[in-house]
This record gives C-alpha cells, sequence and structure tokens, in this order.
C-alpha cells in the first residue's frame, strides 16, 4: 500500500505490517503534535484487522528519536504545570504503545535519547542498528525520565544498570544494549527497519489472540505477585486453549501443514464490552 498519512508520524502498510515513521526532522524529537499524532495513529491501526504487526521507526538515518524538544519546556516549570501541559499526554500515548494488542517491534537507527528511548521500550521488541546510542540524559538537565523510562527500562534491564543509564546520564552503543538486554537483536549498519520488517512478519503469521493474551500474561509478572498472576494468567490460557486458533493450530500439526491464522478473534474480542 502507499503511504496512508503524513505529518509528525507518517504511516504505511503492506502485507499485513503497518509501518510507523516518526519524521520531525532533524533528529525526530518528540513535541505536542508528534505525540498527538502517534496517538491517532495508533488508534486506527488497533481497529484495523488487516494489520497484524507494527514496526516504528524514525525517518533519516540520525535518530530514531533523540528526545523531548526542550523549547516546549520553559512555560511548563512551574509547579503544577509539567504533568498536565505535556506528561499526562505523554503517559496516556505511550502507555497506548506498551499495552498495544498486536505485536510492535522498533527499529532504532541513530540516536535514542529521552523520550525516544522511552518510546521505544513500550515497543515488545527492539532492532538497533550496529550504530544506535541510547542514552536517558534527563539528569544533565536537573530532571529525570517522566514518560515511563524509571519503570519500563527497568524492567528489561534491571536496577544497577537503569541507575547507571539514569544517573550518569551517559549514552551506551549497540553491543552493549544488547548485552544488558535492554534490545532484543542488533543489525547491520543500515539495516535495522529491514530486520525489523522481517521479524513482524514472522509475528504477522503467528496467531494474533494467542499473541495479544501471551502479552498480558507477560505484564502480569510485573503488576502483581507471583501468585496472582498464575492465577490471572489461567483464564487467558483456557480463552486461547478454546480458540480457533487453537483448533487451527493443532489441525495443522496433524495435517503437517502450515497453520492459517487470522485475525477476526483478535478484533472481535477487541470489540467485546469489558
Amino acid at each position: 500500500m502507499a503511504e496512508i498519512s503524513a505529518g509528525p508520524v507518517r504511516c504505511s502498510a503492506k502485507d499485513g505490517i503497518a509501518t510507523l515513521t516518526l519524521d520531525n526532522p532533524p533528529l525526530n524529537v518528540v513535541f505536542r503534535g508528534l505525540t498527538e499524532a502517534l496517538d491517532r495513529a495508533l488508534d486506527a491501526l488497533a481497529r484495523d484487522p488487516a494489520v497484524r504487526a507494527v514496526v516504528l521507526t524514525g525517518a533519516g538515518t540520525r535518530a530514531f528519536c533523540a528526545g523531548s524538544d526542550i523549547a516546549e519546556f520553559r512555560p511548563l516549570m512551574r509547579p503544577g504545570q509539567i504533568v498536565p501541559g505535556k506528561l499526562a499526554l505523554q503517559h496516556a500515548v505511550f502507555g497506548r504503545l506498551d499495552d498495544f494488542p498486536k505485536p510492535t517491534v522498533a527499529a532504532v537507527n541513530g540516536l535514542a535519547f529521552g523520550g525516544g528511548l522511552e518510546i521505544a521500550v513500550c515497543c515488545d521488541l527492539i532492532v538497533a542498528d550496529e550504530t544506535a546510542r541510547f542514552a536517558l540524559p534527563e539528569i544533565k538537565l536537573g530532571v529525570f525520565p517522566g514518560s515511563g523510562g524509571p519503570v519500563r527500562v527497568t524492567r528489561r534491564v534491571g536496577e544497577g544498570r537503569a541507575k547507571e543509564l539514569m544517573f550518569l546520564g551517559e549514552p551506551i552503543d549497540a553491543a552493549t544494549a544488547l548485552a544488558w538486554g535492554l534490545v532484543n537483536r542488533v543489525a547491520p549498519p543500515g539495516q535495522a527497519l529491514q530486520a525489523a520488517l522481517a521479524l513482524a512478519a514472522t509475528l504477522a503469521r503467528r496467531p494474533p489472540l494467542a499473541l495479544a493474551l501471551c502479552k498480558q500474561a507477560i505484564d502480569l509478572s510485573f503488576d502483581t505477585t507471583e501468585d496472582e498472576a498464575m492465577r490471572q494468567a489461567l483464564p487467558l490460557s483456557d480463552r486461547v486453549f478454546s480458540s480457533k486458533e487453537a483448533q487451527e493450530g493443532v489441525r495443522a500439526f496433524f495435517a503437517r501443514e502450515t497453520p492459517r491464522f487470522g485475525t477476526d478473534e483478535l478484533h472481535h474480542e477487541q470489540r467485546m464490552p469489558s
């Protein structure tokens, strides 16, 4: 398909994979208009049954996203201003990406600094260019990451490494990010997007309802006690075992065929009242 939207977040789709591109030259920094555009794009893609997976990347080669537009800070530096003026919206939109019902892959080219890294870690998987660099440099401005970084980065890399990133504010390279578990895969220079699209193509062939519920079960391990997470995961298993996807998976196994998973069941689940 051709480009289906324009502005600070461009969206295109092909073969069940949507590509969202943060496009705010030269470094794709976050400003309110970009956050709002990302929100609209995620809403549209969540409701589109033809979309099976989403890849999120940055325009150009210099940056995936180099963080927030610091020019937005000045009018918000009084008590009670930063949350309604900036962080509340970012929390909501980044949370929507984190909770997105379809698999998401970040393709990181260049810099993923500050809010850019906070966006990347909302994705299920991260593929980094060999030359990519990652940082949470907010401490050098006298603040700390305010849009999920202290929680989501810590979940990925652990307390000690998260504190190193946030206390020192210094960048790490892609090899270090891979060793720390911050990213899932490292691609040759200039190949992060292609590698992310290939990974998304694999995910697009997986059963969408099972993927969505598996993601919920994984999230439970962070949101509650171990015993409670185990208890809440059981009904999710019941739902997938009684699904059409499971029937197709078992049928294909015995027929020695590749299963053909559809999208109707996931979208039926999304339309059901909670």
